[in-house]
């Protein structure tokens, strides 16, 4: 318990504190960042194979 009141009383707690948020925060920005390039790449790869397969035929 002492810990806790430690880790939102103190200025190395409340930083503490602040650079897991910060670290949480960017992981989700991240991921939801890189499956929405993963998303818009693959659909222009499936773009570009109908096209090509619609050129060879």
């Amino acid at each position: 318990m002492h810990a806790l009141i430690d880790f939102f009383s103190t200025d190395y707690g409340i930083l503490s504190a602040l650079v897991l948020a910060t670290t949480i925060g960017m992981l989700v920005f991240y991921i939801s960042y890189f499956m929405k390039h993963i998303r818009q790449d693959t659909e222009a790869a499936e773009q570009a194979a109908r096209a090509a397969a619609g050129r060879s035929a």
